[in-house]
């Protein structure tokens, strides 16, 4: 029988193999979870910051006890955190089409999820040859990714919120290799290298970051854009400015960003991603958004969540061009749809538009067209 290596050569295997595979930083944490981390997570939850997104409340106690979710082993030992680059090189809009408005630089390629999780399977099964058990997860499971990163010395947990790396800057894409090897502690943390600097705090386009390092979801235009559900409350949308799905102003702005430049290499951006045009967000089913979206991060928002970033961005940016999306948006079938057009119209100072959608079937519609005549007309 072929002895198994010592847990020291597995975790350097395992580590040169996530290299192997694409990640740009790899490092080891201890799988127990320190106190303040999972306190500072509860406390979040508890002032409300998440927002609408109350599944993170959802097992949430998983989060400090991360054997929970390693079946079949008595306990994580040591997790391997990951990370790989986001950070692309500006891109050309296709020809053709209405494009208008910023997607962030997460969504420029297809979902992270799906190429990352194969790499991990690989590397579970890697673990598997070698004798230890492993899990991988990827943005889905309860792990808090940004203490692990911060603790494998990948960075630091930054004003933004963020993980911050001297290598990569704010944008990277986080990943967890859960293993039930020995754990040996953490190494000393990774320095704070935020300094005096504010930027991404002085950046944020609604004041989403607090000063204890966490973010207002409820504020955030990533939030607003991607996870919420239904009308943008009024006063938060001259905040999104022209962003359509997502916000990168916070790692955009950062030192570390700017000094390690565009250096992402495994993940690959498609322009029509970064670009997409903004009529293709109307006039499709939910399934025929799906078929086109599905494998995408602007599924996430769904169709009707997609056709209403994108007239809120038309409203914003009141260029002639864009007229056709709120000609479209206002004839939208989601009344979510309508109900956006109405902030668009009052933006445009469309005082016709408004009064047509001011006897809409939809309650809220007909709120949203009464108060952009109010703001209008007095």
């Amino acid at each position: 029988m072929l002895a198994l290596p010592s847990s020291t050569n597995a975790a350097e295997t395992l580590r040169d193999l996530a290299f192997e595979l694409g990640f740009d930083v790899a490092g080891w944490a201890s799988g127990q979870v320190p106190r303040e981390a999972w306190q500072g997570y509860g406390e979040w939850l508890g002032s409300g910051r998440q927002a609408g997104m109350t599944y993170l409340e959802t097992g949430a106690w998983r989060r400090a006890d991360l054997s929970t979710s390693l079946l079949a082993a008595p306990q994580v030992g040591r997790v391997l955190a990951l990370g790989i680059s986001h950070a692309f090189e500006e891109l050309v809009p296709p020809p053709g089409g209405l494009r208008a408005g910023r997607v962030a630089r997460y969504a420029w390629t297809p979902d992270y999820h799906a190429q990352i999780e194969p790499r991990l399977s690989r590397l579970v099964r890697e673990a598997a040859a070698l004798g230890v058990r492993a899990r991988g997860y990827v943005d889905h499971g309860p792990v808090m990714e940004r203490d692990l990163a911060g603790r494998a010395f990948l960075g630091w947990h930054a004003k933004s919120g963020m993980l911050v790396s001297t290598e990569l800057g704010a944008f990277v894409t986080l990943a967890v290799l859960l293993t039930d090897l020995p754990d040996e502690g953490d190494g000393p943390a990774h320095p704070d290298r935020c300094g005096r600097c504010t930027r991404c705090v002085s950046a944020c386009p609604t004041g989403a970051i607090d000063a204890d390092r966490a973010i207002d979801a409820g504020k955030c235009v990533s939030y607003l854009t991607i996870e919420h559900r239904g009308p943008v409350p009024w006063e938060r949308r001259p905040g999104i400015g022209e962003w359509l799905l997502g916000c990168d102003v916070c790692c955009a702005v950062c030192p570390w960003s700017l000094k390690a430049g565009a250096l992402a290499q495994a993940l690959q951006p498609d322009p029509e991603l970064a670009y997409p045009d903004l009529l293709g967000f109307f006039g499709l089913s939910e399934r025929e958004f799906e078929r086109r979206y599905g494998h995408t991060a602007h599924a996430r928002p769904r169709r009707k969540g997609m056709a209403r970033n994108a007239v809120t961005v038309a409203g914003n940016l009141r260029e002639e061009r864009l007229r056709p999306v709120l000609d479209l948006a206002a004839a939208d079938p989601a009344w979510e749809v309508r109900e956006a057009a109405t902030y668009a119209l009052t933006c445009w100072q469309d005082v016709a538009g408004l009064e047509k959608l001011r006897f809409d079937p939809h309650e809220q519609v007909r709120a949203g067209a009464q108060r952009g005549l109010n703001e209008l007309l007095g």
